[in-house]
């Protein structure tokens, strides 16, 4: 008899590779199904008449004709734009910046201040309702643009900081001291050393900040009421009355919404793998 050798790695690391690729196929399948489904539905004329992950029996364009032309979405995707583009850029500039000092720095409260940044995390969008509503209404941003870039600019903060303070806690502390010996002063070194460095993972925050205020409805549906300034995903409500809803008007808005993300989310995925593979110098 042949012996059987005990010791099989490429066995192993084919089986492993087997194992992660039904994983990763599995969770694909997860991930696509809803919109897959939304799309689908999308081409139904009556999605009540044919319910279920089923092909439409005949291709129905009204909603997205309705979209396009009636109601003058592109409108609703420029104030998404200027908004989301302006409170990501905002956000960034200061978390970046606030998340270098808390990496690098040793000062009085610097665990308090950490905190008070995460604990924005835990804190209910309902419970800053009346006191933002207040603010914006008392600062005479209601009803405008940009009251509601000043509200973008300080939310979902936790998450960039979080991945910008730990993208920077990666880097080397000696590429600053080499700066220092050469006379650069602290703002020089971050402008000059620190961002270009960290550019993956602040680009990477960035993103996720973006996608986040871009499909923000709550804060865009209650500080905005002006229908020439209200934000895409505000829109959605229209499609909705006391009495009825337009499923095929309102999947269709859905499917155009989720464009953009799709496509800026697939220019920037490099981003996204420098900044998981996070901190490498290169020599």
């Amino acid at each position: 008899m042949k012996k059987i050798k005990e010791n099989n790695p490429m066995g192993v690391q084919k089986g492993e590779a087997i194992f992660g690729y039904i994983v990763l196929g599995v969770i694909c399948v997860i991930a696509l199904f809803p919109i897959i489904w939304v799309v689908l539905a999308s081409f139904k004329g009556d999605l009540l008449a044919e319910p279920g992950f089923t092909l439409p029996k005949a291709l129905v364009f009204d909603g997205y004709i309705k979209v396009l032309t009636k109601l003058g979405i592109w409108k609703y995707f420029l104030n998404s734009a200027i908004t989301a583009t302006c409170g990501a850029v905002l956000s960034i500039i200061m978390l970046s910046m606030s998340s270098y000092i808390i990496a690098r720095f040793q000062f009085r409260g610097k665990k308090l201040i950490t905190a008070c940044l995460m604990a924005t995390m835990f804190v209910p969008v309902s419970a800053l309702t009346f006191p933002v509503y207040n603010l914006i209404k008392n600062m005479g941003l209601f009803d405008t643009r940009l009251g509601l870039i000043f509200v973008y600019t300080c939310s979902g903060i936790a998450i960039s900081f979080m991945v910008i303070r730990n993208y920077f806690a990666t880097i080397p502390v000696e590429l600053e001291e080499a700066a220092r010996i050469d006379g650069c002063t602290y703002v020089q070194t971050f402008v000059k050393i620190m961002f270009p460095i960290a550019r993956p993972g602040i680009f990477t925050a960035g993103v996720l900040a973006w996608l986040q205020l871009w499909n923000e409805f709550y804060w865009g549906s209650l500080l905005v009421i002006d229908r020439t300034k209200m934000t895409v995903p505000a829109i959605l409500s229209q499609f909705t009355t006391s009495f009825s809803t337009d499923y095929n008007g309102l999947l269709s808005a859905i499917v155009v919404i989720i464009i953009p993300p799709v496509i800026l989310f697939c220019c920037c995925s490099k981003f996204f793998i420098e900044a998981l593979s996070g901190g490498a110098v290169k020599g």
